[in-house]
């Protein structure tokens, strides 16, 4: 996902990313890398605490979702009534307001479907838009290569919430049923 913001359909300087949702790995790397390529970064999410957490990484705007019955509504609001240049998402059924969040020509980027595999949107606004939906699991090496690059060079930080030891291995699982981390979960092997 993070080379796709980088290079495929390459994100610009001063375009608007809106992130849907605050504590992922996937999420505070693309908050990161948005604001590596120039990148104006929204994040819409529904953890106080987390939204702080993604201001840290750089986030220049925090929607509090649960807030926010239609928060495309702020999106809208903050981005000069144009809507956003892109918008990640990784949680599925947000799909429908992550499609009104986007300007004429945008950008979705599926990366997810932690809200469930299966929700309705309204193809008027994909046709009406001009909308590309790009969606992404993984990437050809050089991408990964790209991005290591930006991690040693110290300008990609890898957010880590906890490491387990392999014989806690099913806490984390757990961890992340209970959507209390913020960032990434490991397993060490020792």
């Amino acid at each position: 996902m993070l080379p796709i913001l980088h290079t495929r359909r390459k994100l610009q300087a001063g375009e608007t990313v809106v992130v849907v949702g605050a504590e992922g790995g996937v999420n505070t790397a693309s908050v990161q890398v948005a604001k590596l390529s120039g990148a104006r970064v929204i994040v819409a999410g529904t953890d106080t605490k987390k939204l702080k957490m993604a201001g840290l990484l750089g986030a220049d705007i925090l929607i509090d979702r649960s807030r926010e019955e239609d928060w495309s509504k702020a999106v809208y609001s903050a981005t000069d009534k144009c809507g956003a240049d892109v918008v990640v998402d990784n949680v599925g059924i947000t799909f429908p307001l992550s499609l009104r969040s986007l300007r004429k020509g945008g950008r979705l980027l599926t990366v997810g479907n932690r809200g469930g595999p299966k929700f309705e949107i309204d193809n008027r606004f994909i046709f009406a838009k001009h909308l590309s939906i790009i969606g992404s699991t993984m990437s050809p090496i050089k991408d990964f290569i790209t991005v290591m690059d930006l991690i040693i060079a110290g300008k990609l930080r890898p957010a880590l919430d906890q490491s387990f030891p392999l014989k806690d291995a099913a806490a984390a699982p757990e961890r992340l049923e209970k959507g209390e981390q913020f960032g990434k979960i490991t397993l060490d092997i020792g």
